[in-house]
C-alpha cells in the first residue's frame, strides 16, 4: 500500500501569479538547450497558419473572380497558389510537430531525469504516497510537454499571425484593419483572459486531485488484502469514489465553461467579419476584395482563438507544473557529496558517533546518540523491538539518510566526503522492502555486479538458498520473476534479493531482516551459508529479528526506541535480565513448539 495520507494527496489552493510565473521559469530553464529546436517549431507553426490563411483568401479571390468569367490565364496564378498553398500548407504542419515533438520530448526527458534524481534523494517520510509520487513523475511532468505544445508554440504562433493578418487588411483598407484588430484583441486577448478567470480555481484542483486518485488506486489494488483484514475496504472505496465524483464534476465544469468561450468566440468571429465587410464597403473597396476582406477575417479570428485555446490549457497545467517546479527547485534531503575516491580493496572501518535522526520537527527520533564502531572483519547484530530504529541506522550506514547530529565515517573521513555514486561499493546489502524487477532473475542479480559470470551468480544463489530453486526451473537464470517479484514466494524473494547483495560484496555488508518469510530451520541455514560467503576482512551488520545464530557474532546492540540499551556478545545477554534475554527464551520457546509440530 501506498503511504498515509498528507498534505501533498489534497487539493492544492490556487498558485498567485508570482509562484505560477516562477513555476514556467523552473521549467523552461531545462528548455534553454533546445531553444533553437523550439524557435524553428515556432516558426514552421507561423508559417503553416500563414499558408492556411492565405489559402482561404487566395480561395475566395479565385472563386469571386471567376464568378466574372475572365480569361483563364489571369486565374492560372491563382489556381497554381492555391494547389500550392494546400500542399505546402500539410507539408508545414507535419513538419512543425515533427520539429516541436523532438524538442520537447528531449526536454521532458530532462524533467523527468531532474524529478526522478530529487525524489530518489529525498529522505522517505510518512506523508509520502507511492500513488502520488507516481503522479508527480508521469503526470505532472507530461504538463511540461502540453506547456511547450499546446501553450507556448500555437500561442506564439497565433499572435504573430494575426499581427500580420492586420498589416495585410490594412494594404487593402486601413479602415477595415482597425476593426479586424478589435475582433482580433477581442478573441486573442480578452476571450483568453475570460476563460483563465473562469477555468483558474477548478483547474488548480485537478492535478492533485489526479495525483489523490492515483494513490487510491495503489492503496486498492496492491493493498486489497490489509484493507479487508481490517474491515477497511468500504471505507477506501467510499473515499476514492467521492474524489473521483470531485474530478469527474471538475472536468465536467470545464468542458462546459470551454463550450461557452468557444461558442463566444465563434459569435466574436462573425460580427468581427460583418464589421469589416462594413467598414470595407464604406471605404469604396471592391466587391472581390471584399469578400476576401470577410474570409480572411474568419480565418484570422480562428487562428487568434487559438489562444483561448492555450489560455485554458494554461489555467489546467498551473498546479502540474507547480509541483513539477518544487522537485526542480525545492532543496532535497541527500547529503551533500564529495569527489573522494572509495577504496575498493578490502574491508572499511566504519563509525557513528552521536548519531541523531529525527523525521520530523516534534516526533521522538528514530536514533538518538548511538555510537557504533565496525572495523574491518567485524560482524555486528542489531536487534531491537519494531520502530526501534533499526532500519534508519541502515539508512544511516548507507547514506540514503542524513543525520541530524553526529558523524558517520568511513576510514576516517566523513561518508559525504566521498562520490555516492561510489558508495555502494563501500557500504550496501540487503535493505528493507529491497526492490526486485519485472526482469529475469540474471538481470535482477546483475543489478549488484554488472558483468559477473555463471560462476559468480552460482556462488552468490548457492550461499542465499536459491540455486536449487533456479535450476529446477525450465528457463534457469532467464526465469522471469514478475512486477516486484510476483511470481516468486516470500522467501524466494527474499533470497534473490540476499544473493544480489552478496555478489555485490561491499566492504560492509548491511543485512536488514535477510531471512523473512523463512521457516526456523532454512533461516538458519541461510544465514550461516550468508555469513561463510562473507570474506574474512569485509564487515557484517546484521538487523533481525530472530536471535538464533546470533551467538557467533562478535558484538550483539540492542535498540529501543532510538537508543543503545544493551551491548555484548550473545552468552553475556543471555545471562543478564533485560530485553534480549526475554526475547531469547519466548523465541527458543516458540520454535521449540514450532518443530514439535512439523512433520
Amino acid at each position: 500500500m501506498s503511504r498515509n495520507t498528507g498534505p501533498s494527496s489534497g487539493p492544492a489552493a490556487p498558485v498567485g501569479a508570482t509562484g505560477r510565473l516562477r513555476a514556467e521559469r523552473a521549467v523552461l530553464r531545462l528548455a534553454r538547450p533546445y531553444l533553437r529546436r523550439l524557435l524553428g517549431a515556432g516558426l514552421l507553426a507561423t508559417a503553416t497558419e500563414l499558408a492556411a490563411l492565405a489559402l482561404m483568401s487566395t480561395a475566395t479571390w479565385l472563386l469571386m473572380s471567376a464568378a466574372g468569367r475572365p480569361p483563364l490565364d489571369r486565374l492560372t496564378v491563382a489556381i497554381v497558389a492555391v494547389r500550392a498553398l494546400a500542399i505546402g500548407r500539410g507539408v508545414l504542419r507535419y513538419t512543425e510537430r515533427l520539429a516541436g515533438h523532438d524538442a520537447v520530448l528531449r526536454i521532458v526527458t530532462d524533467v523527468r531525469t531532474r524529478v526522478f534524481a530529487t525524489l530518489a534523494a529525498r529522505r522517505a517520510t510518512a506523508d509520502q504516497r507511492s500513488g502520488d509520487t507516481l503522479s508527480r513523475l508521469v503526470s505532472d511532468v507530461d504538463t511540461v510537454q502540453d506547456l511547450m505544445l499546446r501553450v507556448l508554440v500555437p500561442g506564439a504562433a497565433a499572435a504573430l499571425v494575426s499581427v500580420l493578418a492586420v498589416g495585410g487588411a490594412a494594404v487593402v483598407s486601413p479602415a477595415a484593419a482597425g476593426v479586424l484588430a478589435v475582433g482580433l484583441l477581442l478573441a486573442g486577448v480578452a476571450l483568453p483572459v475570460l476563460a483563465t478567470v473562469l477555468t483558474r480555481r477548478g483547474a488548480a484542483e485537478v492535478a492533485p486531485l489526479r495525483g489523490a486518485l492515483a494513490s487510491d488506486a495503489v492503496d486498492l489494488t496492491h493493498g486489497a488484502a490489509d484493507l479487508a483484514a481490517f474491515g477497511a475496504t468500504g471505507a477506501a472505496l467510499r473515499a476514492a469514489t467521492g474524489r473521483a465524483d470531485r474530478l469527474a464534476r471538475l472536468e465536467r465544469r470545464l468542458a462546459a465553461t470551454g463550450f461557452a468561450v468557444d461558442a463566444l468566440g465563434v459569435l466574436v468571429a462573425g460580427a468581427t467579419s460583418a464589421a469589416v465587410v462594413v467598414a470595407a464597403l464604406r471605404a469604396d473597396v471592391s466587391g472581390v476584395l471584399v469578400g476576401v476582406l470577410a474570409v480572411g477575417t474568419l480565418a484570422a479570428v480562428e487562428v487568434a482563438s487559438a489562444l483561448v485555446g492555450a489560455a485554458r490549457q494554461w489555467s489546467g497545467l498551473r498546479a502540474g507544473l507547480t509541483r513539477v517546479a518544487a522537485l526542480l527547485t525545492a532543496p532535497t534531503d541527500a547529503p551533500s557529496t564529495g569527489d573522494r575516491p572509495v577504496p575498493t580493496a578490502g574491508g572499511h572501518h566504519v563509525r557513528l558517533d552521536g548519531v541523531r535522526v529525527r523525521y520530523r520537527e516534534g516526533a521522538p527520533p528514530a536514533l538518538d546518540g548511538v555510537d557504533l564502531d565496525l572495523p574491518a572483519g567485524r560482524r555486528i547484530a542489531v536487534v531491537g523491538p519494531s520502530g526501534a530504529g533499526k532500519s534508519t541506522l541502515a539508512a544511516v550506514l548507507t547514506g540514503a539518510v542524513t543525520p541530524d547530529r553526529g558523524r558517520v565515517t568511513l576510514d576516517g573521513a566523513d561518508l559525504s566526503a566521498y562520490r555516492a555514486e561510489e558508495l555502494p561499493r563501500a557500504i550496501g546489502g540487503l535493505l528493507a522492502e529491497a526492490h526486485v524487477f519485472h526482469a529475469t532473475v540474471r538481470e535482477n542479480l546483475l543489478l549488484g555486479r554488472s558483468g559477473a559470470d555463471d560462476a559468480a551468480l552460482d556462488s552468490a544463489a548457492g550461499a542465499a538458498g536459491l540455486l536449487d530453486w533456479v535450476h529446477d526451473q525450465p528457463e534457469q537464470w532467464d526465469t522471469v520473476v514478475g512486477e516486484d517479484g510476483g511470481q516468486l514466494s516470500g522467501g524466494q524473494r527474499q533470497r534473490l534479493a540476499l544473493a544480489r547483495a552478496l555478489l555485490a560484496a561491499p566492504g560492509l555488508l548491511v543485512l536488514d531482516e535477510p531471512t523473512e518469510g523463512l521457516d526456523p530451520a532454512a533461516a538458519d541455514a541461510v544465514l550461516a551459508s550468508t555469513l561463510a560467503a562473507v570474506p574474512a576482512d569485509h564487515s557484517v551488520l546484521l538487523i533481525s529479528h530472530r536471535l538464533s545464530g546470533l551467538a557467533g557474532f562478535d558484538e550483539i546492540v540492542v535498540l529501543d526506541a532510538g537508543r543503545v540499551t544493551q551491548q555484548g556478545r550473545h552468552d553475556e545477554l543471555v545471562a543478564t535480565p533485560g530485553w534480549y534475554r526475554d526475547q531469547w527464551l519466548i523465541q527458543v520457546a516458540a520454535e521449540q513448539g514450532y518443530l514439535a509440530l512439523a512433520p
